[in-house]
């Protein structure tokens, strides 16, 4: 599905059909051996799903360069032994494909070691014809017509009168009458930010009422203005 003119939802991923480039964010390597250090006994399954459902993507489309935006791996202070296994594991994935950039996330303190590992490159934020793609943690003046950020992981819950579910979803609005789009996190257990009632992360974001809904399911689902979801739900 087109978000934007030239931008395409494909999954959890953006691809820029025109450039060949694509878009994930938030994959958090490394979540759960710092949960289970924590005390949570999660299992580790979810390298797995993440490798599994990226490949599926790249094997769908023609790339010529692939950008992951912010957060590859979780630890802040530390390079986990899981981290450095799987995000070396996750590099080598996309390598196979094409060129990879890092853009650095605020999990992202000390990725140097992992990114030089494979000679990829670590960058601030990147501009492509009219679109600035940066994580999303702290303001930036954008000079671009378009800016894609991941960081807030943005997700809806979705309800009736027996139960609730939460779904990821992308956002698209507009920051200083520019477009920006939102990317929900990449990683199944990253769960995500409830946009209708949790406080939001991202700086980016104030008022996001008028802001498209589109949840990521067994298809994609526009389901129009979070004002407009946001009344049907109060009417439940």
């Amino acid at each position: 599905m087109e978000i934007l003119k030239n931008i395409e939802i494909v999954d959890l991923a953006l691809y820029l059909k025109k450039e060949k480039i694509l878009i994930i964010a938030d994959l958090h390597i490394g979540q759960e051996e710092a949960m289970n250090k924590q005390g949570i006994l999660i299992p580790r399954f979810q390298f797995k799903e993440i490798e599994k459902r990226l490949k599926n993507i790249l094997d769908k489309l023609e790339i010529k360069r692939i950008i992951i935006n912010g957060d590859l791996k979780h630890e802040f202070g530390i390079i986990s032994e899981q981290e450095w296994r799987n995000t070396l594991k996750i590099l080598d994935l996309c390598l196979n494909y094409a060129p990879v950039i890092l853009i650095r996330g605020n999990h992202d303190k000390i990725i140097g070691p992992i990114a030089n590992k494979r000679n990829v490159q670590i960058l601030e934020s990147y501009k492509t014809k009219g679109i600035t793609i940066l994580h999303g943690d702290k303001l930036k003046e954008i000079k671009t017509k378009t800016i894609i950020i991941g960081h807030e992981h943005p997700a809806i819950t979705i309800s009736d009168k027996i139960r609730k579910e939460k779904y990821k979803c992308f956002l698209k609005g507009k920051w200083k009458n520019k477009n920006i789009i939102v990317m929900p996190s990449f990683n199944q257990l990253t769960e995500g930010t409830d946009i209708a009632s949790q406080r939001l992360l991202s700086p980016f974001l104030k008022n996001i009422s008028n802001f498209e809904v589109y949840v990521i399911e067994d298809k994609i689902y526009n389901f129009g203005k979070l004002k407009n979801l946001n009344q049907r739900r109060n009417l439940l």
